[in-house]
């Protein structure tokens, strides 16, 4: 049998509210998993090992861009906390093992095929039919919207490097959106204004996230390509080919 070079583990419980609903089921599959993962990436003796964090590890740590090297972890959701303890298990296998690991902190990925419950296929799907979209908060709540091309781009570069044998690596857009500017920008791609139900901010929730994608130039070789507008346009002729609703 051929032993596999990399394990590119991307499985997860998803979602910071859910998370805050079921805390043990998210320890269950997201820490326990991962550490199945790394179990038999030491039996087979898996050279790579990519690990999907997240950029809600950095939880309400206000110092932004937000950069790999800044250890003030301040994760407010059970979905944070067990990304952080994947990448501290992934740190303990290449110490002892040597399995070179990379987490690859990921920042508010969207395109095709996104999971209907986040914010713009939701958002997208619900002013397409008329209906009022439901806004947490006040609506100047931020997020760094990436594109899922970039992102494989990304894991693909994760999956080859060399450098070192442990590294945390933010894959982000670098441009932080506030979610009134977010609608707005769906407004201009469907052609619809939104209507709005409002709500207060949601537990788990953070304010803000913002990559700074330094070290995935450095050491991927790795930079965001797609701009929100341009983004949300794929995003849309998906929507309408598919049909999804």
């Amino acid at each position: 049998m051929l032993t596999p070079h990399a394990i590119v583990h991307l499985a997860a419980r998803a979602g910071v509210r859910p998370s805050i609903e079921d805390p043990a089921g998210y320890y269950d599959t997201n820490v326990r998993g991962t550490q199945n993962l790394l179990e038999l990436a030491r039996e087979w003796n898996i050279e790579q090992f990519v690990f999907a964090s997240s950029s809600s590890v950095y939880g309400i740590n206000p110092d932004v861009p937000w950069r790999e090297d800044d250890h003030v972890l301040l994760p407010i959701s059970p979905y944070a906390a067990s990304k952080v303890a994947g990448e501290l298990l992934g740190h303990v296998y290449s110490h002892l093992y040597g399995i070179r690991v990379i987490a690859l902190r990921f920042f508010t990925v969207y395109g095709p095929r996104q999971r209907p419950d986040l914010a713009i296929h939701k958002f997208a799907r619900l002013m397409q039919a008329g209906k009022p979209i439901p806004l947490y908060g006040d609506g100047t709540s931020r997020r760094d919207y990436t594109y899922v091309d970039d992102i494989v781009e990304g894991i693909r570069r994760a999956m080859d490097y060399t450098g070192s044998d442990y590294e945390i690596i933010n894959l982000g857009n670098s441009h932080t959106v506030e979610l009134s500017e977010l609608i707005q920008s769906l407004e201009r791609v469907l052609g619809v204004e939104a209507l709005i139900d409002r709500y207060p901010t949601q537990p788990g929730d953070v304010m803000q996230t913002w990559a700074d994608v330094t070290q995935g130039f450095k050491r991927l070789g790795w930079t965001p390509r797609t701009p929100l507008d341009r983004g949300l346009g794929y995003f849309l002729d998906w929507l309408l080919q598919s049909g999804a609703q």
